[in-house]
């Protein structure tokens, strides 16, 4: 069994961000959480900013991880399909609240990043 020691943490939510943290890592699973079943075109239309080659190494990490499962169709072109693993739907409950913190709260999150966009801008 090979084990990476260095992800592995004493605190539980140290552990698990080695396994969700990054820019595109949660936006990829709440697009799969939305959706169910996404090919990566789909996923590459939901999220413009990323590049096909960050997507695809996001994606890889989160199969390996076991969060997603990537369902290939021997098909000419060939045909890929992403969806939630087992293990990946235990996170549903989690991208829930979230989604719910973001929305309660979502005119101070917009305030809090227009403050720091215009102290950037000031900055540079």
């Amino acid at each position: 069994m090979n084990i990476v020691y260095n992800r592995i943490h004493i605190c539980p939510v140290e552990t698990c961000m080695e396994l969700l943290s990054g820019k595109w890592k949660p936006r990829i699973l709440w697009k799969l959480h939305q959706r169910g079943v996404v090919r990566f075109g789909e996923l590459k239309r939901g999220l413009p900013e990323i590049t096909a080659k960050m997507l695809t190494q996001q994606l890889r990490e989160l199969e390996q991880d076991g969060l997603i499962v990537r369902q290939v169709y021997a098909e000419v072109p060939p045909k890929v399909e992403y969806s939630l693993s087992d293990f990946g739907k235990t996170l549903k409950p989690v991208l829930d609240t979230l989604a719910r913190w973001g929305t309660e709260n979502h005119g101070d999150i917009v305030r809090i990043l227009e403050q720091q966009g215009h102290e950037h801008e000031k900055a540079a």
